[in-house]
């Protein structure tokens, strides 16, 4: 388990590295909405790459002992979204993120890039 919905965004947010996911970032949700904590988005390369960087986060979560509240998106593999409550997950293919530019639309949010250590 983790002890803050940071450490589990940070979490989320590395399993997604593995996986090479691209243009990581973590948005503090915190003073915008009340439903999560962070979205953690990233982009794949194609589909195939956006379910392994989902069934890497799902997986490594599980490890840990954090389970999935709810999960859309696998199948077409566009957008898939993780939801683990406090942290939310959106893994976009590129066009998908582009065009629905999560980063514009919640604008209020505090960015930051993430970095492996």
């Amino acid at each position: 388990m983790f002890e803050t919905s940071e450490a589990l965004a940070q979490a989320m947010a590395a399993a997604a590295s593995n996986k090479k996911g691209r243009d990581i970032v973590l948005m503090d949700m915190r003073q915008v909405t009340l439903s999560t904590d962070y979205f953690i988005v990233c982009s794949g390369n194609t589909v195939t790459q956006t379910r392994a960087i989902a069934d890497e986060i799902e997986d490594r979560l599980k490890e840990a002992g954090v389970e999935i509240g709810h999960k859309e998106g696998y199948r077409e593999g566009e957008w898939i979204l993780l939801d683990y409550g406090d942290c939310v997950a959106h893994v976009f293919t590129r066009d998908s993120r582009e065009y629905y530019a999560l980063e514009q639309l919640w604008g209020d949010a505090i960015l930051t890039p993430y970095e492996d250590d």
